[in-house]
């Protein structure tokens, strides 16, 4: 990662000290189903300053004096907004500030929520006497000798990587581990299936127990791991030297603020803008919310309908525009498209009351709406990774919805602006039904969202480096204790890379947003159930009637591919499915040629019966190769019908530019 001196800072002067040069434009309205603080009465935001090009459009609700954008614009700050939520009472202030006090001490993990699931465990297993001799067997096996299949003739079970390495084949290791994976068994069952026990509770305790079981894991204690006995044989204890400095090293990258192994010297390699983030472009169009960015064309001709791509705010955009090999964005461009990017502003605490519709409506549908009116109206390929995946989701139900308003009389009224506004929709990573949101739901209960919002009330925004702890945790085995083994017990140096300097950068998250996602979209479902509303409209994912195509990932820990799957029970149109190889990020970002990638596609037209997830991956053949090609093949296919597979003259140079791509957006600390 850059040094903190290269970087943007976020401008905290006092907006009313500027001229008003730019636009004023009014903040949508509130959902009527938006989260609010406890308390807190709904208030409109303030309004919101924009630059823009001239002759600019927001919609048409929206009026405003555009003035022409210079090269030498600066970046439009965020919405002012008070300090903190208003409160109604003393009482709410001071419950407020008692969780938030709490939560600084427990690590934003609520007190109540743990001993909640603990207790209805506990309370049930105490009354189920079928399950405790069930427990009884598997804690008496755990001393048992292990069967022939079972000992070190083939190994441990191929999903345990731990322990992959042959000399775990040997006594007394093959002993060491046989008893632990025996224990994790016990473990299992002990934390398993209960009558009575509600599944969320019974996921939070099987959960911890195994994050205190794999403390005592033998591959992480130095004595009992072979492959670090033999490290300290052939380099005569200079890897646990090697390790120690490591470790000092972390420390002190994480007391300059810094992600362990992710300090300027270690990432120096990687500079935004010159060896990431470094396809060639412009920036278009700007924003309190998001820069737009513009990719050079390859060649003189694109194909006519270009891609808009829609990251998550949760992450830098650039983990799609990685080194030029592993960038989607840099693979487009090769194959003739006119692609765009949404690089979103790091929001500070002065923008904790920027919520979901300020993203959806100031946000991604105004940057629909510009890349349209720079490309000639042509419809649009929106692609959205992760929750921007999400939010394309609600915009494209939002566009359906209006494009196809009755008006007083009975006919049909459009937005003049949004009538064919996308050309398809591209899911990756992203969920719409959150009812099975795999193992982040353990982190999201009633209690524990009090808690985040407190915890956000203080500080207005909830920061990456929580963020990225939870994540660890979901993933503790490779994202933990491997790297304490490989780090510090092996001490072999860990390589920086493109991705991990990427996973360092963090963004924040306003508070407003980050409640509503979490109350909204996690605790009620609300997207999936058809309860949730923009602009007072309800928002149907049904309404969609542009092809789509899902990408999920067959390892992912945030978004389960069987959740991305439902996708084909909220949408009954013509959806490509696709199942890749890989995780969340990796799965994602799998360019040609990436060894052992491979993927399932299939098409599920319009009308067609619905096929349940396992039903659909037995009967669709993985292929070994990326899915970057499949998917830039179905691209040009939905092209042909309104001539978006014809080549025409490339959009460039761009008839504004703010400055060169990557911006200043994704610079901001």
């Amino acid at each position: 990662m850059p040094a903190r001196s290269d970087k943007t800072s976020r401008s905290t002067t006092s907006r009313s000290s500027k001229p008003r040069t730019t636009a004023e434009v009014p903040p949508p309205p509130a959902s009527s189903t938006a989260s609010r603080s406890r308390g807190a009465p709904k208030t409109a935001n303030p309004p919101t300053r924009r630059t823009m090009p001239s002759g600019t459009t927001v919609g048409p609700s929206v009026t405003h004096k555009a003035t022409p954008a210079t090269p030498d614009s600066k970046p439009s700050e965020a919405p002012s907004s008070p300090s903190a939520p208003p409160l109604t009472t003393f009482t709410d202030h001071l419950d407020r500030a008692a969780i938030a006090t709490t939560a600084r001490f427990t690590g934003n993990v609520s007190p109540a929520a743990v001993a909640l699931a603990w207790a209805d465990w506990a309370m049930h297993a105490a009354t189920a006497p079928g399950h405790q001799l069930n427990v009884f067997k598997a804690f008496a096996a755990i001393d048992k000798p292990a069967s022939t299949d079972a000992t070190n003739v083939n190994g441990p079970r191929e999903a345990d990587r731990r322990f992959r390495d042959p000399s775990w084949d040997k006594p007394p290791f093959s002993w060491w581990r046989e008893r632990f994976l025996r224990t994790q068994a016990f473990v299992d069952e002990m934390t398993g299936d209960i009558p009575g026990v509600d599944p969320h509770h019974r996921d939070v305790v099987r959960f911890m127990a195994r994050q205190w079981l794999d403390v005592f894991s033998p591959s992480n204690q130095w004595w009992a791991n072979p492959e670090v006995l033999s490290s300290i044989r052939e380099t005569q204890g200079q890897n646990l030297v090697k390790g120690a400095q490591r470790w000092w090293s972390d420390l002190r990258d994480m007391a300059a603020g810094n992600a362990p192994g992710a300090g300027p010297e270690a990432c120096k390699a990687f500079r935004v803008g010159h060896e990431i983030a470094a396809t060639p472009g412009k920036v278009v169009y700007r924003n309190a919310f998001f820069e737009l960015l513009q990719y050079a064309p390859a060649q003189a001709q694109t194909w006519r309908e270009p891609i808009l791509i829609a990251p998550s705010w949760l992450l830098k955009y650039y983990i799609l525009d990685l080194e030029t090999q592993h960038s989607l964005v840099a693979y487009l461009v090769s194959q003739g498209h006119s692609v765009f990017m949404i690089s979103w502003h790091n929001p500070g605490p002065e923008d904790r009351d920027g919520g979901l519709e300020d993203y959806l409506e100031s946000g991604l549908l105004t940057a629909l709406r510009e890349v349209r009116r720079m490309t000639g109206d042509v419809p649009v390929h929106a692609c959205g990774y992760c929750l921007g995946g999400t939010l394309l989701a609600i915009a494209a139900a939002t566009l359906a919805r209006q494009s196809g308003a009755a008006g007083p009389s009975g006919q049909t009224t459009r937005k003049v602006d949004d009538v064919g506004t996308l050309a398809s929709v591209t899911l990756l990573a992203a969920q719409t039904d959150f009812s099975e949101p795999g193992e982040l739901g353990l982190f999201i209960d009633a209690s524990q969202v009090a808690y985040l919002e407190a915890m956000m009330w203080r500080q207005g925004f909830i920061g990456g480096e929580q963020l990225a702890g939870t994540f660890q945790l979901l993933n503790s085995r490779d994202l933990i204790w491997s790297r304490l083994m490989h780090d510090y017990l092996l001490g072999e140096a860990a390589q920086t890379t493109d991705f991990t300097v990427w996973n360092a950068d963090t963004t924040r998250i306003p508070a407003r947003l980050h409640s509503q996602c979490l109350r909204e979209l996690y605790l009620n479902n609300a997207l999936a159930t058809g309860t949730l509303k923009i602009g007072g409209q309800p928002v149907a994912l049904s309404d969609i009637r542009v092809p789509m195509f899902v990408v999920a990932t067959e390892r992912d820990h945030i978004s389960p591919w069987r959740s991305v799957y439902k996708m084909h029970l909220l949408n009954h149109g013509d959806l490509t499915f696709a199942l890749v190889s890989g995780g969340h990020n990796v799965g994602v970002v799998c360019e040609p040629g990436h060894a052992r990638s491979h993927h399932r596609i299939a098409t599920r037209v319009a009308g067609s019966a619905y096929r349940d997830p396992d039903e659909w991956f037995g009967a669709t053949p993985a292929m070994q190769s990326s899915w970057w090609p499949a998917w830039q093949a179905w691209l040009l296919a939905q092209g042909k019908h309104g001539g978006g597979d014809k080549p025409v003259a490339a959009p460039w140079p761009p008839a504004t530019s703010l400055g060169d791509a990557p911006g200043a957006y994704v610079l901001e600390r």
